[in-house]
């Protein structure tokens, strides 16, 4: 599985707060709810990556990974790649975007395993949500595997 990625990314205006909408389960993020991404861009060029998420047992419980990513090949400024600790990077590749106003996107990597839909706000719009579940689909993706993320926190 190869899923194209989107052509024009501004980074700067992809910076700042998301909120995760959905995603696919992994053991990182196993019992996490009102999770974000935060992405600020580095003097560098680079982007600092903050991904915070509650824990669902004790919402005041927070956990908390930074990272660093970064555009390798100018060509193709959807494929980013992510680095949480060294040696070790990931593929972060943006596959939807909301490109007039930046209000949500979806992200994967090359493989079936990683998908996430994310916005600017806590919630979306249940019809874009489901444009956005279908577009992944389409790109080959088994959306049936989605949790709905739950930004009830304070």
């Amino acid at each position: 599985m190869n899923p194209s990625t989107i052509d024009s990314v501004d980074l700067n205006r992809y910076m700042g707060l998301w909120y995760e909408i959905a995603r696919f389960p992994h053991s990182f993020e196993k019992g996490l709810v009102c999770v974000t991404a935060t992405y600020i861009k580095n003097a560098d060029g680079t982007v600092q990556v903050i991904n915070r998420g509650h824990r669902e047992s004790d919402r005041k419980k927070i956990k908390e990974a930074r990272a660093k990513a970064w555009v390798p090949d100018p060509a193709f400024p959807g494929k980013l790649k992510v680095q949480f600790f060294w040696p070790i990077k990931g593929d972060y590749w943006i596959i939807e975007l909301d490109q007039k106003a930046y209000q949500y996107a979806v992200v994967a990597g090359p493989s079936p395993d990683y998908l996430w839909i994310l916005s600017r706000t806590k919630t979306i719009d249940e019809n874009l949500y489901k444009k956005l579940v279908d577009g992944a689909r389409q790109k080959g993706f088994d959306t049936d595997r989605l949790i709905r993320v739950d930004q009830g926190c304070e």
